[in-house]
């Protein structure tokens, strides 16, 4: 579908039907808005961007095949003006680093409101970043630490999900690592900061603005 003039054009890669009808429904009845495309994976939307040309791109992470990460780059390479704002469930670190650095305007969770999602992306068309109250102070947080912590980036992000009270089993699949990569990670920390414990390893990390 070629866009209207005058309106916001916008595609939407998303694997759930529902979720990608429901974000078709919603920005195709606000004034100024067109949905120009809607696909299930990068690999079946790749066929068309060029040909449809979105002013912004709404984009899930958890895609089959190739993730939404791994897909920034190479959208970008193939239209370096579409504006990418990430809609996903993930709001961690290690997600949201790759996403920006990877070339996205913005950064939103599923759960923000929908009159948000509108308010997004008319603000990334004008040269906007809009991003989740729990994105922004992770990004924000990333400017204050510790640059002379002993923690490597990933330690960083597994003493984070620690902190936040998370299980192994729910930091291993949300960093998108094995159970026993989280426990040799855990053990690194440990050593690093010299403790024996999450708690003493948590109050070191923090006292030091480690995290």
């Amino acid at each position: 579908m070629q866009p209207s003039p005058n309106k916001i054009a916008v595609a939407i890669i998303e694997d759930d039907s529902m979720i990608r009808e429901s974000y078709a429904y919603l920005i195709s009845r606000e004034d100024g808005f067109e949905v120009v495309g809607s696909y299930k994976s990068y690999e079946e939307a790749v066929k068309h961007l060029l040909l449809i040309k979105p002013d912004v791109l709404l984009l899930d992470v958890e895609l089959p095949g190739i993730n939404g990460i791994e897909a920034l780059p190479k959208i970008k390479k193939i239209l370096p003006q579409l504006h990418i704002v990430i809609l996903t469930v993930y709001e961690n670190n290690e997600t949201v680093f790759h996403a920006l650095t990877n070339g996205a305007s913005g950064y939103l969770t599923k759960n923000t409101p929908s009159s948000k999602i509108i308010e997004a992306i008319r603000e990334v068309v004008e040269g906007g970043a809009p991003m989740s109250a729990g994105v922004a102070r992770l990004v924000i947080n990333s400017f204050q630490r510790n640059q002379n912590s002993p923690l490597s980036k990933r330690e960083t992000e597994v003493l984070e999900n620690v902190a936040l009270g998370k299980s192994r089993r729910r930091i291993a699949d949300e960093l998108f690592i094995d159970m026993e990569t989280v426990k040799t990670h855990i053990k690194n920390i440990y050593q690093k900061l010299d403790v024996h414990s999450k708690a003493d390893a948590i109050k070191t990390a923090k006292e030091n603005k480690f995290i």
